[in-house]
């Protein structure tokens, strides 16, 4: 039996074989523990996201409601505070607040829809607008676009006559009218200018206050009087001017 060639038996490139086997197969067991781990780690991701989301949502509410604002102006002699805002839908009531000092006022909470207001205060004309459309999460401004004029069935009517230091009716004369606060500050309201035969007139709300009326003319030393409103009523005035010292 011949004997074998030499190069078919090699130890050395045996052991070298087996080595790089299990290399291998240690590289494909890292292969397949690192793919589990990152489908693991996906899936833990893809279930946590709703979640977030979920958590996010509720955290910013949307919003269900909106509301109205606006100044309300009124004629000269008259206050645009505490006037009572009555917010109306269809024929109830709904919400009602009164204007600050400056006439503003706003209401919130309300359901979207369609809204009508009423305004009143004693002295000044009711007021009403209609077909105010509210949106959830926006406020209506209705800006100075509301006006109550004066009420002539239930005023204080200040009727009032300029004079000369002779007692003659002084045409032409320009009257201030101003209101007397608390404070004792002056707050001015309007002026005329008297007419041909020393006349001037102003209408003011019923509500009791202090009003000041001030004639002033070209050479003349200006002149005051103070009235006193606590109704309606007819409420009359003298001014006399008297010539300005030289």
């Amino acid at each position: 039996m011949p004997a074998l060639p030499a190069a078919c038996y090699n130890p050395r490139r045996i052991k070298r074989c087996g080595a790089a086997r299990r290399k291998s197969e240690v590289e494909m067991w890292r292969r397949k523990l690192f793919l589990k781990s990152s489908l693991s780690l996906l899936a833990l991701c893809v279930l946590a996201a709703p979640a977030v989301a979920q958590k996010k949502s509720k955290g910013k509410e949307q919003p269900t409601t909106g509301g109205i604002s606006g100044r309300v102006r009124v004629d000269a002699g008259a206050t645009a505070s505490g006037i009572s805002v009555e917010v109306r839908q269809g024929d109830g009531r709904v919400a009602e607040t009164t204007t600050d000092a400056k006439g503003e006022f706003e209401v919130r909470g309300l359901a979207p829809g369609s809204y009508g207001l009423t305004l009143r205060k004693a002295g000044l004309q009711v007021g009403r607008m209609d077909g105010i459309n509210v949106r959830a999460g926006k406020t209506v401004s209705l800006k100075d676009h509301l006006f109550l004029g004066l009420d002539e069935g239930a005023l204080a009517l200040l009727r009032g006559s300029v004079f000369d230091a002779a007692g003659r009716s002084f045409a032409g004369a320009r009257v201030e009218l101003a209101r007397v606060e608390a404070d004792g500050s002056l707050r001015k309201l309007d002026s005329r200018v008297a007419n041909r035969i020393g006349q001037f007139r102003f209408d003011l709300p019923p509500a009791r206050a202090r009003y000041r009326l001030t004639a002033k003319a070209d050479g003349m030393e200006a002149t005051t009087q103070d009235v006193d409103v606590e109704g309606a009523a007819i409420y009359r005035a003298a001014l006399t001017l008297k010539p300005a010292a030289k």
